[in-house]
């Protein structure tokens, strides 16, 4: 039986992680994509797959249900600052969508984005050739642009949202 809950180890890697990037200036290795997967889980009604089967970290529940979801985390610590990439995509592996869990400073998350497989698939063909792209490396203004906000702090879960970033561009 475990000592902690899940929940209060969490929330102290999350203070641990925030002190040490403000004792350091560097953050805490490997933290904010666990964080990551832990609050994409708990928001959006996930599980969370042990072991990770290579190409998504879980499974879809509810209106998800069945989908294979790689779940990707940026803590964002100047919103003014671009250039700012996600972390490596598994392209080349089975996957149904791409979760994108912004977080701040604090590591908290403000806001989900999520893309589904073939526009992820789009914009990397668009973008054949670049070094980037064959790694399966994205910024996350592109990743935002092709797909939906799912989830903020302030309203929750955005229930059958049609809104799309890439429409008001």
């Amino acid at each position: 039986m475990a000592i902690y809950s899940v929940d209060k180890l969490i929330a102290e890697a999350r203070r641990l992680s925030a002190e040490y990037r403000k004792a350091t200036g560097r953050p805490l290795g490997g933290v904010s994509g666990e964080i990551a997967e832990y609050d994409a889980a708990r928001l959006m009604d996930l599980e969370i797959c042990e072991p990770k089967p290579g190409g998504y970290d879980a499974i879809g529940r509810g209106k998800r249900t069945g989908m294979r979801i790689q779940i990707k985390g940026r803590t964002i610590f100047d919103e003014g600052r671009t250039g700012q990439r996600i972390g490596q995509l598994k392209i080349e592996q089975e996957w149904d969508s791409v979760m994108l869990v912004l977080m701040n400073e604090n590591l908290e998350a403000f806001e989900i984005y999520e893309a589904m497989r073939e526009d992820v698939m789009q914009t990397m063909m668009e973008a054949k050739g670049s070094n980037r792209s064959k790694r399966g490396a994205m910024s996350v203004a592109k990743f935002k642009a092709i797909s939906h906000l799912v989830w903020t702090h302030e309203n929750g879960i955005k229930e059958d949202e049609t809104w799309k970033n890439q429409e008001g561009a």
